[in-house]
C-alpha cells in the first residue's frame, strides 16, 4: 500500500504530536544520532511548529499509523542555538528556511519518499516571502566511530543531488544524551544550504 502524505502548519499538527515524538526517538536512536530519547523532551521540542503559524509537517501514513515526517519552518521561528552560526557569519535569518528532521521507518525506505519530502519542504519554502536560502544540519561523525554499522551509508549524495552545499564554517552543537552514555554531552552538527534565485 502507497504511503498517504498530509500537511500539517501551526496548532493543527497537535492531534499527531506524541505519534511524531515516538517516531523521532525511534528513528533517532540509530546511528549515526544515537539518540537516548523521552517524550517529555520531543512534546518540549515540537512545541516550536505548533507555534509557528509558517511551519510545515508533512507526515507520512500507512493506513493511520505514522511512519514518516519532515519538518521545516523560518529560522527566525527557530532557537538562538540554530541561529547563532548565521547570526555570526553575517547571514540574514529572516531570508533563511530551516528544515528540520526527515525520518522513515526502515522498511519503508528506497520508495522515493525521502525525496518528496524535500519538494514539499521547498515548495512550502518558496512560498514565504523574503525566504532565499534553505539548509538543514547533520551530526558529525568520524569515519571509525564505535557504533557505525558496516553497511552504513550517509545521506550525503542524495543531499547533493538535491541541490545542496556542506557549509563546515557554518556548525551549531546541541546536547543529547546517547544510548552508551550515563548522561548528555554536546554534539557538533554542521549545516548544509540551498540558495534560491531571487523572483
Amino acid at each position: 500500500m502507497p504511503l498517504r502524505l498530509e500537511s500539517f502548519h501551526g496548532p493543527a499538527l497537535a492531534p499527531h504530536l506524541d505519534a511524531l515524538g515516538h517516531l523521532r526517538i525511534t528513528v533517532f536512536r540509530d546511528y549515526p544520532y544515537l539518540y537516548d530519547g523521552s517524550l517529555d523532551y520531543e512534546r518540549d521540542y515540537l512545541r516550536t511548529y505548533l507555534s509557528s503559524p509558517d511551519s510545515l509537517v508533512v507526515l507520512a501514513f500507512n493506513d493511520d499509523l505514522v511512519v514518516g515526517a519532515t519538518t521545516c519552518l523560518p529560522l527566525r521561528d527557530e532557537g538562538p542555538e540554530f541561529q547563532d552560526a548565521f547570526l555570526k557569519a553575517g547571514y540574514d535569518i529572516e531570508t533563511i528556511c530551516y528544515f528540520g528532521e526527515s525520518i522513515l521507518l526502515p522498511q519503508y525506505r528506497g520508495q522515493g519518499i525521502g525525496k518528496a519530502f524535500f519538494t514539499h519542504r521547498e515548495a512550502h519554502a518558496r512560498s514565504l516571502p523574503g525566504i532565499r536560502l534553505t539548509t538543514f544540519c547533520a551530526v558529525d561523525r568520524p569515519t571509525d566511530h564505535p557504533l557505525r554499522p558496516p553497511n552504513y551509508r550517509p545521506l550525503d549524495t542524495l543531499w547533493t543531488q538535491q541541490g545542496y552545499t556542506k557549509h563546515p564554517e557554518l556548525q551549531a552543537t546541541f546536547t543529547w544524551k546517547e544510548i552508551n552514555e550515563p548522561t548528555e554531552s554536546p554534539k557538533t552538527l554542521t549545516f548544509w544550504l540551498k540558495s534560491w534565485p531571487t523572483p
